[in-house]
């Protein structure tokens, strides 16, 4: 065996040890429990005041500020749930999925929770 062939081959050995390793890299930083949905979720409260929350974490339930909202647009990439109550829980909840907007009914109470669909 030549020196000259040794070099390529270990070269090549680098090269797919170091694949591996950013593929490694790359796949755990995706499944980690600090998933966001990508984009903003934007909604306006009752004193018209907007209201914008860039790439929140997919888990969990968030609060919408005390008044509540009646405008809600999901500018992420994960469909959102939205509710009624603080604790994302109950009825009347309305489902917003990505890059749409809802408006609450006149004579319906604010949204004052949302969660993901994941």
């Amino acid at each position: 065996m030549s020196v000259t062939a040794t070099v390529p081959r270990r070269r090549r050995r680098l090269a797919v040890a170091a694949g591996v390793s950013l593929l490694a890299i790359a796949a755990t930083g995706c499944s980690g429990l600090g998933r966001t949905a990508v984009g903003p979720v934007t909604y306006t409260t009752e004193r018209e005041a907007v209201i914008q929350v860039n790439s929140p974490s997919v888990r969990g339930c968030h609060r919408i500020t005390p008044a509540g909202a009646h405008e809600v647009e999901n500018g992420t990439l994960v469909d959102v749930i939205l509710y009624r109550t603080r604790d994302c829980t109950g009825r009347g909840t309305t489902y917003v999925p990505t890059r749409f907007s809802d408006v609450t009914a006149p004579g319906s109470g604010p949204w004052r929770s949302y969660s993901f669909v994941h």
